[in-house]
């Protein structure tokens, strides 16, 4: 199985940073795919952004320009630096990878996982 945890939610004031982090573990033998979801109260799952096993990236718009996301494939990690944040910000974070991995002589190629979540509330 593969586990993903994520780290470095927490309130912040409204401009200010956060930087989260996923580390995704397990008998994984290839990452492709690796983003941030997050989920405000009352509100739909949204894609804030991903990274392709090749460096390509995309962000929802309400993010250009203020968060990057980038990884460290020898970690098997993902980060989202989160810049200038805002109130509307304001959710549980995500992390998902897509993953090829074994399990008890198994294997699965192209399986979506989820992290667990962080909370990130940007507030005064």
């Amino acid at each position: 199985q593969v586990q993903l945890v994520e780290s470095g939610g927490g309130l912040v004031q409204p401009g200010g940073s956060l930087r989260l982090s996923c580390v995704a573990s397990g008998s994984i033998f290839s990452i492709n795919a690796m983003g941030w979801y997050r989920q405000a109260p009352g509100k739909e799952r949204e894609l804030v952004a991903d990274i392709t096993s090749g460096g390509s990236t995309r962000f929802a718009d309400s993010v250009k320009g203020r968060f990057t996301i980038s990884r460290d494939n020898a970690k098997n990690t993902v980060y989202l630096q989160m810049n200038s944040l805002k109130p509307e910000d304001t959710a549980v974070y995500y992390c998902s990878v897509v993953v090829d991995y074994s399990d008890s002589g198994m294997y699965y190629y192209g399986m979506d996982c989820w992290g667990k979540g962080t909370l990130v509330t940007v507030a005064s």
